[in-house]
Order: structure tokens, then sequence, then C-alpha cells
């Protein structure tokens, strides 16, 4: 309806979500060839990896609720009392590429973005040199891969030995396959790679780079969220699990091409009386290193299958996954456990979906093969997570008493737009109905993903284009909109 200086929303909403929001925001502004609106996230409960969601959906930086007047004002001035030159703030570049007419080039286009510190180097020794002389490091890094001398993936060690913690760009004349070998390699050694470029450089191309390291580098700045992560002992976990203090998130999951709901995958969350919502990866090494896993996934199948149970008599016979540990698997004791609970609750076991990690299974395969099977003949449905990251070969794939394939997100989001992407992913989804298993494609991010998926043979979808993980009160609420959404 108009123009706005700046948005500021919330991440978890029950209708359109946050991230949803953002993205929509993006699409419009590129239909209408309008400025970049800054948009900030508030939010409560900071999760791992939040701030590459934020960046990734189209937003330049996020605060935590409760926002401090402070912080709330210091963002504002960031984004409002800064006047906009070209499509985002002044970054200082470093260029290193040993071609001269490059470096007029790129330093060209990057004056015309509104970037004028840039400071231009012909070799990896002497680019190496003005970073160790300099207090101030460099925002970005534009770094050809194919130089005489040191290369640049002798340049990207460098970096790694140094802690560089700014963005880095590629910048190459060579094949695709080279570009992103090289990108893997720097993610690898824990650098913050933007994306690459083809020589010559797009200047649209190298604008929407900077743009995310802006993002990236607001998302780093003190007025950013910076929750401390408070550690926690095995005695609070165990006191937790008495005290009933776990709690079910459910993802939804959606059949396709209708995009029905039929099941939910099951993410526990710690309500901690003095410290909010606490996420798995704070508690969950700690059950795991202390022995009381077991526990935990107790707690949660347990209360899953309840909730099952509750679904089915509002009419929803949806299946719910759970994911389950290696000690659960070596303990003869829980498929007993498993038919006892699904008995007890009259679900069928068709409707529990057990979720076992390629990886960890393939650690200790057969002391969990009693286990496994005793449940896939009691005809419980088992599950093969995060399938294509582990080591498995395709004899134990084939084996294996599961009738379930996850794809895993990692060759799922942008699989419509890199060949490489779709052609492993359709590889796996031919695999899995030659070996007559149900495949779920986690990592639906987008509306790119799902049309992807719609040209596929896919059966099932999960991801956050979907729904983020989700109380169980607000599930009904998901449900009404996204039937509106097909």
């Amino acid at each position: 309806s108009g123009d706005y200086a700046l948005v500021l929303s919330d991440l978890h909403m029950p209708h359109i979500d946050g991230y949803q929001l953002a993205q929509a925001i993006r699409v419009e502004e590129r239909k209408r060839g309008s400025d970049r609106t800054p948009i900030l996230a508030l939010t409560a409960n900071v999760l791992q990896g939040e701030a590459e969601r934020c960046q990734a959906a189209g937003m330049d930086s996020y605060l935590a609720k409760p926002v401090s007047l402070p912080d709330l004002q210091a963002a504002l001035d960031h984004w409002l009392l800064k006047p906009p030159i070209g499509l985002t703030p002044s970054l200082s570049i470093m260029l290193l590429d040993d071609d001269t007419f490059m470096h007029d080039l790129i330093s060209s286009m990057l004056e015309e973005l509104g970037h004028n510190d840039v400071s231009c180097y012909a070799t990896g020794e002497s680019a190496l040199a003005a970073l160790d002389r300099s207090t101030e490091k460099p925002d970005a890094i534009l770094l050809d891969i194919n130089m005489p001398g040191m290369d640049g993936i002798e340049f990207v060690e460098q970096l790694m030995q140094r802690q560089y913690s700014g963005c880095l760009i590629l910048v190459s004349g060579e094949d695709e396959m080279m570009l992103r070998a090289t990108e893997k390699l720097a993610q690898e050694v824990h650098l913050s790679v933007m994306g690459s470029v083809q020589k010559p450089p797009l200047p649209q191309r190298l604008a929407d780079l900077l743009g995310q390291c802006r993002a990236k580098h607001a998302l780093s700045t003190p007025t950013a969220a910076t929750v401390a992560r408070k550690s926690y002992d095995a005695a609070a976990l165990r006191t937790a699990i008495a005290n009933g203090e776990l709690v079910n998130y459910y993802q939804p999951k959606v059949a396709l091409p209708g995009g029905e709901w039929i099941g939910v995958e099951t993410l526990v969350r710690w309500q901690h009386p003095e410290d909010g919502l606490v996420f798995p990866d704070q508690f969950i090494p700690v059950a795991e290193a202390n022995g009381i896993i077991g526990d935990v996934t107790r707690a949660v199948l347990k209360e899953s299958i309840r909730q099952a149970q509750l679904w089915r008599d509002e009419g929803f016979a949806l299946r719910v996954a759970v994911n389950v540990s290696m000690e659960d698997l070596t303990d003869m004791a829980f498929a007993d456990f498993v038919i006892e609970q699904a008995a007890s609750h009259n679900v069928p076991p068709q409707a529990i979906v057990l979720e076992v990690t390629e990886g960890r299974l393939m650690q200790d395969l057969a002391t969990a093969l009693h286990v496994l099977t005793r449940l896939r003949l009691k005809r419980f449905r088992l599950s093969i997570d995060d399938f294509g990251t582990g080591h498995s070969s395709l004899a134990q794939l084939r084996d294996l008493p599961f009738d379930e394939l996850k794809i895993d997100r990692s060759f799922t989001h942008n699989a419509s737009k890199d060949a490489r992407l779709k052609a492993i992913f359709t590889a796996s989804l031919d695999m899995a109905k030659q070996l007559h298993m149900e495949v779920v494609v986690e990592g639906v991010e987008d509306e790119e993903d799902w049309a992807f998926l719609l040209t596929t043979d896919s059966q099932i979808a999960q991801g956050y284009f979907v729904s983020r993980p989700l109380p169980v009160e607000e599930l009904a609420d998901w449900h009404e909109q996204w039937r509106k959404r097909q």
C-alpha cells in the first residue's frame, strides 16, 4: 500500500511467520524495482543458525526480545539515520586478482554500488602482508582463485589460519565446478563464503552478494541478538525429565502433490523454569555424554504417542515421527517400551515412525539390527534420517528393514537451480523407488523448492516453506492457513 522506511517483524507468528513475510517483501521489491527496505526481526528464542535463516529469508538484522530501548534506538539509528548509498551501506573491501584490468573494472562497479574503501592486490603474498599489518580487517575479500604464485586455495588456507571473520566472495573465470569445490573448501574451514561470481562479474550479482555480506555484518554487531548460551549439567537435565519440563514441538509433513497434512516430526525442547525455552543443541549432547539420552527419548516418545491418540480422536490419522539414538537401539528393552506405549494408547504401529540418523547407525549396525527388526516385524515404520550425509553402502541400505528414506536438506534446497544437486536428488529418489522405500524430502525452504518437488515423484515434503516446528496448540491454526495456501 505504500513505502516504509523500515520493517520490524516478529519471527514466530501463527499465520505468516517473519521468514515468509521477508521473502514476500523481497519478491515484491524485485517486481516493482524499488529500493531495499531494511527488515529487522524480533525473536524471544534465538535458535542455532538463526542469523543464517534470517539472512536467507532476506532480513537485515534481528533483535532479541525483550528489546531494550538502547538496543532498539541503536538499530534504528544504524538503519534509518545513515543515508543509503547504492544498494548497501559502504563496506571495506579487499580485491585480490592478478589482472589489473579486473582491478579497474571491479573497483568501478564497487564505487557505483557505494563501496569506496577498496584496496587491490595482485598477489596473495602482498594481500596477506597487508592483512597482517592492519588492525582493521576488511569486511569482505573478493578473491580470484586462479593466480600465479599463491593460488586461491592456498590463500583460503591462510585466511583460515588467521581466523578471518569477514565475508569471502570468489571471483574467477574457471568453470562452475571449480568455483563450487573452492567454495566448499572455504566453508569446511569455517570461512563465511557469500558465493561466487564468474568473470566478468555482473553488477547485480555483485550487489546481491555484498548485500548478504552487509546483512551478516549487521547480524554480528553488538546491536544484534547476543544471547548467552548457558551450559547445563546432567543433574539439571535429570531433574527436568522428572519434572516433565521437556516439551514436544511438531514440524508438519505434507503429501505431494496435493499438500495434505499427513504427519509430523517431533522435536524436543526444554521449558526451563528460569531460562525459558532451551533448544536441543544445548542439552542433547549432555544427555548423550552422561548416558541419559534413553530417558529423553522415552519422555519424548511417550508424549508423542499420547498426542497421536488425541489427533486420531479428532479425526487426524497422522504419522508421528520421533528421533531415536544408537543408545536406544542397543537397549534390548527399547522395542518392548515402544510396543507397550502404542498398545496402551491404542495407536497402530504404522502411525509411529522411528527416525535413525544414517551416520550413527553405521557405527554399530550389528547391535542395532535386533531392535530394528523386532520393531519392523511389529509394523512400526523405520526411517533413515539425513540420507546422503553418512557413509552407508548400497548393500547395507538394501538389507536394513527400513521403509522410509529422508533426503537431507543439503540436497534439496536450491536443487532447482543447481544441476549437480538436482542430479544427486534425482538419483536418491530413483534409488528409493527401486528399494520400495517412501521418500520424505527435508529442507523445503521456499516456493522454488516446493515448485521443484512438484516436477518430481517426491511423496512427502517437510521444511520451513510448509511450517517451522510448532507447539501443539498452534498446529490447528497452521493447518487452517496451510489449506488456504493450497
